[in-house]
């Protein structure tokens, strides 16, 4: 059976290490045609539009993405609609991507590239389930308007608004616990329910929905506690699920604890397994063309397509074996290198998977 990939490179850095990790799936022995369409900034140059109708309808036919990274100084002066991370927004949507899984495993040859010391971070592994479609980033209404009264009256005030159906809290909760059962059975549901009326309403659900997996040992921690607690005591977290916002904000913070952000890969699923596949990383057009970005979190993105939509899971664990080879040789990247060890270029790194892979 065919598997149909799409391949949307995007801007920065991005066609840089996705070309190492399309050179990994080439590599395997399995039936992928992977088709390369330009998204972001790149297709805004070329068609108008980070993310014109034939690059959507390739993402809606294609049975999972491997997508790089959008975004561009040269762009911001774009109206928002047209602006690169556009297109991340409007894929998310249009494939209805509610569940963004982001693991957070410090590699045992990395522990010394953690911000926090060793034997706090040893061992680490989290997964976090992050919902992905609603919250703040899309509540409606939105915008600037003028104070009508009060304090403020008559002065401009930017407003958002933050809400979650129950249909959106109990699908990614599903999602979380289901995930915790394949690990140490273990959930902790993120949430500022103290303070926001919708941090309450999440967290009832999910107490509700807890009830079917009666496996699982659920917890609940406020927002702030648990940007504390990870980088006091990250090793006590296994599986934790939260909303848009504060998902976007712990995965980043999880980050750091691994030694650098490109080493992290991302899952964004659909109700159907089909999904987007990202490192966690932005598009760094600081670096972009130096041959110098790390590839290892979209490589390690391409280990997660393989596992979660096309269920090829020993591919999967082979991949992941060889970036621990490669890491385990003492190869790293600018972002993860320190003293005694090899510095490797993008494409020197994509070898040595290759090479390990093999």
């Amino acid at each position: 059976m065919t598997h149909k990939i799409a391949v949307l490179p995007g801007d920065g850095i991005g066609p840089e290490i996705t070309e190492q990790a399309t050179r990994v799936l080439r590599a395997l022995d399995l039936d992928l045609d992977l088709q390369t369409m330009p998204v972001g900034g790149a297709a805004y140059d070329q068609f108008g539009h980070p993310l014109p109708p034939q690059v959507l309808e390739l993402a809606k036919s294609a049975d999972a993405i491997l997508f790089g990274a959008v975004g561009d100084w040269k762009y911001d002066s774009l109206a928002r609609e047209l602006r690169p991370e556009q297109a991340i927004l409007g894929l998310r949507k249009a494939l209805g991507l509610f569940a963004n899984l982001r693991p957070a495993i410090l590699y045992p040859q990395l522990a010394n590239a953690s911000s926090l010391k060793p034997e706090v971070v040893s061992g680490l592994d989290i997964l976090i389930v992050r919902e992905l479609t609603g919250d703040i980033y899309f509540g409606q209404p939105r915008g600037v308007r003028e104070v009508e009264d009060g304090q403020f009256k008559g002065e401009r005030q930017g407003f958002d608004t933050m809400h979650y159906a129950e249909t959106e809290v109990r699908r990614i909760a599903h999602v979380a616990f289901q995930a915790a059962q394949k690990r140490s059975k273990k959930l902790c549901s993120v949430d500022k329910s103290n303070v926001l009326e919708t941090s309450q309403f999440w967290r009832e659900i999910v107490i509700d929905v807890a009830k079917e997996y009666p496996d699982v040992a659920l917890s609940h921690m406020y927002v702030d506690n648990a940007a504390m607690q990870l980088v006091r005591a990250p090793k006590e977290f296994d599986v934790i699920v939260t909303g848009n916002l504060f998902g976007d904000i712990l995965s980043d913070e999880a980050a750091m604890l691994t030694g650098s952000i490109g080493m992290l890969p991302s899952a964004s699923l659909n109700s159907a397994n089909q999904g987007l596949y990202e490192p966690s990383h932005g598009s760094a057009p600081d670096i972009a063309g130096k041959n110098m970005a790390n590839p290892l979190a979209t490589i390690l993105s391409a280990a997660m397509l393989l596992r979660y939509s096309l269920g090829k899971a020993d591919q999967a664990q082979k991949i992941e074996q060889a970036v621990q080879a490669v890491l385990e040789q003492g190869l790293r990247t600018a972002d993860i290198f320190e003293e005694g060890l090899t510095k490797v270029s993008t494409s020197e790194m994509g070898d040595a998977v290759l090479k390990a892979l093999k």
